[in-house]
């Protein structure tokens, strides 16, 4: 008789990937369960969910992961088994699904458990086309993709160290030094990358505000999957090294601020880069906003890397390139009360989360209930390596507050300084200026029709009584199509 623990001693399929790649994979399919598993029936659904549970156990991986596709038999009738139901990459795109919640993830990079797929551009006249990829054949398995690091490539064009903050010791990483991606050229990968980037601009909470409804969440932007798993580990890996060097004395004295905690919630690590910021009135009388005399250290190499990502992946504006930002670095339990920013920053601002989710309140009359307890209308989930934008309503009529964090939590929030609220002797970066968004195709299709030259096509002039009833022709039929568009959805 056959051992039942010898036959499953070793999956063949299983043997091709070491822990790493299956650990990648399991977080991966499990975020995607809703979806693969829409339309079968109850045991064709355990079966799935039980091959993907087996992928989590970190010993000894191998040897637990049954058989889906092999030994199963479905036993319920084979009609409630949805054929479109096993989530292929090239046709389980569902595109009259209006939830985001089981929608298709990005098949990139993301190892943190981001599934929504939302290809927005950054207008809503834009869509986003795929690049045409050089070589069909290069295979990339989940752990390469989730490890990618491309804030070193571009660390590296930027002629920079990983860091250079008076610590010729710092450590030092290279391009070289990143397991390389074959078959794909950079921008290709950016691309890729950069269209797999979930968008969600639509929050909706209406409260009335001076007599009137307003949404107080418009302008509120949550973008995820910025940050890679491998980008986010190197940059919370920089930060440790600079709250090192604050606590050592290597910053200068405001930059680092590592108060007392005097109360659950209360006390949190700061590091304040391009202009020290004053959260109330201090012993010296000044008011809450930015010390104009007061000296901090400039923004670290990586950070200005950062943000030349949020500008050229759409998520901040060009007209708003950040020159000055705040680190936050929580404990358990530590929190954030009510506020709404000082307008010594312009708007809009963002704030990128690292190692924990954690969820930021919003509304227009937030209580607090006690300690790191507050309450109020609208609570947004912060996932692992996304980056909220806080911009209109969202920034000036709702305030926001973080509850206290339920594991450690490190954030930073870039803003841009008002010009007239500089500190004295402020220089711009100059590698933060001229910074534009990547051409998406819609962007390209456009400059390439735009720079054609206009051919002479050899017909007579038009009349203007001719170009008067063109005109009117144009506008019956632009009509027509709006409407029969309407129709249509």
């Amino acid at each position: 008789m056959t051992d039942p623990a010898k036959a499953q001693e070793v999956d063949p399929f299983l043997l091709n990937y070491d822990a790493a790649e299956v650990r990648i994979a399991a977080e991966f399919l499990s975020n995607w369960l809703p979806f693969l598993s829409r339309g079968l029936c109850k045991s064709c659904t355990q079966t799935l969910t039980d091959g993907i549970r087996s992928l989590h156990t970190e010993e000894n991986f191998a040897a637990s992961a049954p058989s889906i596709t092999g030994g199963h038999r479905c036993k319920e009738d084979q009609s409630n088994c949805s054929p479109h139901s096993t989530g292929s990459t090239k046709d389980s795109v569902d595109h009259n699904d209006d939830t985001d919640s089981h929608s298709l993830g990005s098949w990139k990079d993301e190892a943190d458990g981001f599934s929504e797929h939302t290809a927005e551009p950054s207008s809503a006249n834009e869509t986003f086309n795929s690049v045409p990829v050089a070589s069909p054949t290069v295979k990339k398995s989940w752990a390469d993709m989730a490890l990618e690091d491309d804030l070193a490539a571009e660390e590296n064009e930027m002629n920079s160290s990983f860091i250079n903050l008076n610590d010729s010791s710092a450590e030092r990483t290279s391009v070289d030094e990143l397991k390389p991606n074959v078959g794909l050229s950079r921008d290709q990968r950016e691309y890729i990358r950069f269209s797999s980037v979930q968008r969600k601009k639509d929050f909706i909470c209406l409260e009335r505000v001076n007599g009137k409804f307003v949404n107080i969440l418009d302008g509120l932007e949550l973008h995820k999957g910025v940050f890679s798993a491998a980008e986010q580990k190197r940059i919370v890996s920089y930060v440790e090294q600079l709250e090192e060097m604050g606590r050592n004395g290597q910053l200068e004295e405001r930059t680092f601020s590592a108060p007392q905690k005097w109360m659950r919630g209360k006390g949190r690590i700061t590091l304040q880069f391009g202009c020290c910021y004053n959260y109330a009135v201090d012993k010296n009388g000044n008011p809450p906003g930015i010390l104009k005399n007061e000296t901090v250290d400039p923004l670290p190499h990586l950070f200005k890397v950062m943000v030349k990502r949020l500008v050229r992946w759409h998520v901040l504006p060009p007209s708003c390139v950040p020159d000055s930002c705040i680190v936050n670095i929580y404990e358990e339990g530590d929190c954030i009360p009510p506020h709404i920013d000082n307008h010594d920053f312009v708007r809009p601002f963002c704030t990128v989360s690292f190692l924990s989710e954690c969820e930021i309140l919003f509304g227009s009359n937030l209580k607090i209930v006690g300690a790191g307890e507050f309450a109020g209308s609208y609570a947004i989930p912060l996932p692992v390596g996304s980056v909220l934008v806080i911009n209109g309503n969202g920034a000036d009529v709702a305030k926001h507050c973080v509850p206290a964090v339920p594991a450690k939590r490190i954030s930073i929030t870039f803003r841009r300084m008002d010009e007239s609220k500089r500190p004295s002797g402020y220089a711009p970066e100059p590698d933060l200026e001229g910074l534009q968004p990547l051409l998406v195709e819609a962007d390209r299709s456009r400059k390439y029709y735009a720079s054609r030259p206009r051919r002479s096509s050899g017909k007579p002039a038009v009349g203007r009584g001719d170009r008067m009833e063109h005109g009117r022709r144009l506008i019956v039929d632009n009509t027509d199509a709006r409407y029969s568009g309407r129709i249509r959805q």
